[in-house]
C-alpha cells in the first residue's frame, strides 16, 4: 500500500503544472451542483474537497459563500491550491486519513476515490463518514470499470461498477440518494488529467456542445457518479 500511494503522488507532483493547465477549464458545474442540493439546512455550508488538486472546485466552492476546505496528499496541489484559493488545504495521504469526527455537511470527492485500492475503500469511506455531520452528504463521481484495478500511466485505479460500489458504500454507512453514469466531457488535450480519458481517441467520433453554444472536440470516459447521505443509524 505504501508503494501504491508513494508513486502516485510522484506522478502527480512531477507533473502538477501539467495537470492544473490541462484541467483548468473543466466544468463540473452539474456535480458540484449535484451536491449542495442533496445538502439539508440553510447555506452557507462547509464543504471537504476531497481531493482538491490545484483547487480549481475548491474555488468555486469558496466563492459561493461556503466555507471550503481542502484535502490532497501530493505537496505540490495542496500548495498550489493554498496559494491559488486562499483555503484552508490539508495534505494527507488518502491511506493515512486524520479528520475530524462530525466537520463538514458535505464532501465533495470529484475524480479521487477511485485512486484507492479495493482493499482499503472500505475503511476509508467509514472515515469520510465520520467526518460527515448526522445526514451530511458525500459526492462520488470515478471512472467506471468492471472491478478491475490496477496501474494506469504511473497511478494506481480500482475501477468499480455500479453494484459494487452501492456495496462497499452501504457497509460503510451511507445511503444513495441518486446515481449516473455515463460519458465525462472534457476537451480534447494531450494534456488532459481525466485518469480514464483517452485523450485524442475520439477526437473525430464524439462531439460535445457546451453551454455557450459552441461545439468542441471533446473526449468520453465512462463515469460512475453517487451522492449519498450519512445514514442516521450510524
Amino acid at each position: 500500500m505504501e508503494k501504491i500511494a508513494s508513486l502516485t503522488l510522484e506522478h502527480y507532483n512531477l507533473r502538477a503544472e501539467d495537470f492544473r493547465e490541462g484541467t483548468r477549464d473543466h466544468d463540473v458545474s452539474q456535480n458540484i451542483a449535484a451536491l449542495l442540493s442533496h445538502i439539508e439546512g440553510e447555506p452557507p455550508f462547509t464543504i471537504l474537497d476531497f481531493g482538491c488538486g490545484p483547487g480549481r472546485d475548491l474555488k468555486v466552492f469558496a466563492a459561493l459563500g461556503h466555507v471550503a476546505i481542502g484535502l490532497d496528499g501530493a505537496e505540490r496541489f495542496a500548495a498550489m491550491a493554498r496559494t491559488d484559493t486562499g483555503c484552508d488545504v490539508w495534505q494527507q495521504d488518502f491511506l493515512k486519513l486524520d479528520l475530524p469526527d462530525g466537520r463538514f455537511d458535505g464532501v465533495f470527492a470529484n475524480a479521487s476515490l477511485f485512486h484507492v485500492p479495493s482493499q482499503e475503500l472500505p475503511r476509508v469511506l467509514r472515515q469520510l463518514q465520520a467526518t460527515l455531520k448526522p445526514g451530511g452528504v458525500l459526492f462520488s463521481s470515478n471512472p467506471r470499470g468492471a472491478n478491475e484495478e490496477g496501474w494506469n500511466r504511473g497511478r494506481y485505479g480500482a475501477y468499480h461498477d455500479l453494484q459494487t460500489w452501492r456495496r462497499v458504500m452501504s457497509g460503510a454507512g451511507f445511503v444513495e440518494l441518486d446515481h449516473y453514469t455515463g460519458p465525462q466531457a472534457c476537451r480534447v488535450s494531450s494534456s488532459c488529467g481525466w485518469p480514464a480519458c483517452g485523450a485524442g481517441r475520439y477526437r473525430d467520433r464524439h462531439r460535445f456542445r457546451f453551454r455557450n453554444g459552441n461545439v468542441q472536440p471533446v473526449c468520453r470516459a465512462a463515469t460512475l457518479t453517487t451522492c449519498s447521505r450519512r445514514s442516521s443509524t450510524s
